[in-house]
């Protein structure tokens, strides 16, 4: 959220498959019969095209788009086409031709390797600003209470606690979409740790199984991320796992370290790199912060259409987008 290995690849979001759903941005700027050829937006519109972005499952990665997706419809006259994917199915689309761009990407060397460095039909389009950050968390009372329970060391103390009628007799380790990046079943069998890692299957419901863990004072130990909206709300508390360094993740089956620190970054094909879009130049310098991406994201939570949010963030950051188009 860096080198991410993956044991399990973030590949199977809400709905297995290649594109699920495909929502419109018509571009507002787009050539008419009224529009002379020196209207910026008629000019715009024909220079820019149509781009495709790959939308993988989670509100932060929403929030990205919508921001990008906006300046590039009201900005630079695009049509842009959203495109449901899970995160390996995204990266297939830059060969494909039905994918131009992957707004944040967390790490994935091996979708790197094969996509950019062997077949050469994408590449790194610089960073997002933000840094992510993987691990394992508990409920804020459960560290209040279990002050010593932060420390992995102490977690076999706690697994009768946390078992589940899904973890078969052993302590709950709760994580969320099968495609999210995770180490966490070797972590548990690499750190002889009496749990069993279960999905919830999605952001939403692992978000929801924290809070509701939370507001009743039930036991949780799960997987969580930064940047992320829901902390503001519910400070989850970080378990500290064996430090990170540098080769400890190089073997996916013999991981017994935390997660790396994530520097976000974009993805966009070769063709389109190319192309002299200025919705791909618009991709390169596309770069904010962990907060800013949170306030979208929240606002998008709070029942915020992503457009809308995304428009209220530009019209109170018009110097940052300003930066990127120039």
């Amino acid at each position: 959220m860096k080198k991410a290995r993956l044991l399990l690849n973030r590949t199977v979001p809400a709905v297995a498959g290649a594109a699920a759903a495909i929502m419109l941005f018509a571009g507002c700027g787009g050539a008419s019969v009224n529009q002379s050829a020196a209207d910026p937006a008629a000019a715009g519109a024909a220079a820019c095209g149509t781009v495709n972005v790959a939308m993988n499952a989670w509100v932060g990665y929403t929030a990205n788009a919508a921001v990008y997706s906006y300046v590039a419809k009201n900005e630079l006259g695009c049509t842009v086409v959203q495109k449901d994917l899970n995160e390996q199915i995204s990266w297939q689309g830059f060969a494909s031709g039905e994918v131009d761009i992957v707004i944040e990407n967390w790490g994935h060397d091996d979708l790197a390797k094969q996509y950019i460095t062997d077949q050469k039909v994408a590449v790194d389009a610089g960073a997002t600003g933000n840094v992510g950050y993987i691990g394992w968390y508990v409920a804020p009372w459960m560290a209040e209470k279990y002050p010593d329970i932060t420390e992995w060391e102490n977690l076999n103390k706690y697994a009768s606690m946390l078992a589940t009628s899904e973890s078969g007799g052993k302590g709950q380790l709760l994580d969320g979409d099968p495609a999210f990046v995770t180490n966490d079943e070797a972590l548990v069998k690499n750190l002889n740790l009496d749990y069993k890692v279960v999905f919830s299957g999605s952001e939403a419901a692992l978000i929801q199984s924290f809070r509701t863990a939370e507001q009743n004072k039930t036991p949780i130990l799960g997987y969580f991320y930064e940047p992320q909206w829901f902390l503001a709300q519910v400070p989850l508390k970080k378990v500290n796992l064996p430090a990170w360094t540098e080769g400890c993740d190089a073997n996916a089956e013999e991981v017994a370290c935390d997660y790396p620190e994530y520097k976000l970054n974009k993805i966009i094909s070769k063709k389109f790199a190319d192309s002299g879009s200025p919705a791909a130049k618009l991709a390169k310098s596309f770069n904010w912060t962990n907060e800013d991406q949170n306030a979208v994201a929240t606002d998008i939570q709070g029942g915020m259409m992503p457009e809308e949010a995304a428009k209220k963030w530009v019209d109170a950051n018009e110097d940052a987008v300003n930066a990127w188009l120039n």
